[in-house]
């Protein structure tokens, strides 16, 4: 039986985060580059989960260039797994990578798109990078040593009451109609009369989405359906900029549920939680 690999002291993984940082600008400029041409467009699960052929390239880069470097490190990337890969998470160094995470906002042209790695090690993250290209916004976390955007410390803005908060939110790619019921549900229990946030936003990126929280640009961020690619980088910098990831539920965070809440503070995380109204999702 092999022996559990150990999340090691922080500065063991510089190496590995300078590593995500260079691949992840090099995927930027590969995005870059396609963003404003003409896309040859495919689709996945259904009408509106698309892919592009950058898609597909941006991932394979970022897989060799990786495993050039780290041999004996695992890899989970969404475009694998949509050729079919299993999807599993183990003990042993295990990139997770979204090529590009708004891929419907790289086809018309919405500049939130994101190239997202993170590292996880013993199934807990040690590095995480969000690069939107389009932007040049690269937000990273390493365990324990906080959170950045391009090279500034960023955090959350600790809000607690949800009066005062702008809320993130997505609606996915299902186009079910009880699972549309319970999104518009989920929303308006936040966007009423009697309790209402400040607003809504939806960037069309979890990656993103995230990081924006982050920094302090949004409050709280929720969201059924995503996959663990889609939120592992952005789970570090959230935690890293000192802000909260529960289960939706109010639990504790699980990377492969696809569920995720994360919020400026433990108080606006738990009031958020109790609003809604939970969706049962195959893991990953």
């Amino acid at each position: 039986m092999a022996t559990p690999v150990k999340v090691a002291k922080t500065d063991s993984w510089d190496e590995c985060f300078n590593a995500a940082v260079e691949v992840a600008r090099e995927a930027g400029e590969e995005i870059r580059s396609a963003f404003s041409s003409e896309k040859r467009i495919e689709t996945k699960s259904c009408a509106v989960d698309l892919v592009t052929e950058t898609d597909q390239k941006v991932e394979e880069m970022i897989i060799s260039t990786l495993r050039g470097k780290f041999p004996t490190h695992s890899f989970i990337g969404e475009e694998s797994a949509a050729a079919g890969e299993k999807v599993e998470l183990t003990d042993n160094p295990t990139w997770i990578i979204d090529p590009v995470d708004g891929t419907t906002n790289f086809v018309h042209g919405f500049p939130f798109v994101a190239v997202s790695i993170a590292l996880s090690v013993n199934k807990e993250v040690v590095v995480g990078v969000v690069y939107n290209a389009i932007l040049d916004q690269m937000f990273t976390g390493q365990l324990g040593k906080g959170a950045f955007m391009n090279g500034k410390p960023i955090h959350v803005s600790g809000q607690e009451d949800l009066s005062q908060s702008l809320l993130i939110s997505e609606f996915g790619s299902s186009r079910d109609k009880e699972k549309m019921d319970l999104v518009f549900s989920n929303l308006g229990s936040f966007l009423n009369e009697k309790n209402s946030a400040h607003g809504l936003r939806s960037m069309g990126s979890a990656a993103l989405n995230m990081s924006h929280v982050a920094c302090g640009g949004g409050d709280a961020y929720f969201e059924f359906g995503i996959h663990c690619w889609d939120v592992a980088a952005g789970f570090l910098v959230v935690k890293e900029a000192g802000g909260v990831i529960l289960d939706t539920a109010g639990g504790p965070f699980d990377m492969m549920s696809r569920r995720v809440l994360c919020a400026s503070s433990e108080k606006l995380a738990r009031t958020i939680a109790e609003g809604l109204t939970q969706m049962e999702l195959p893991r990953d």
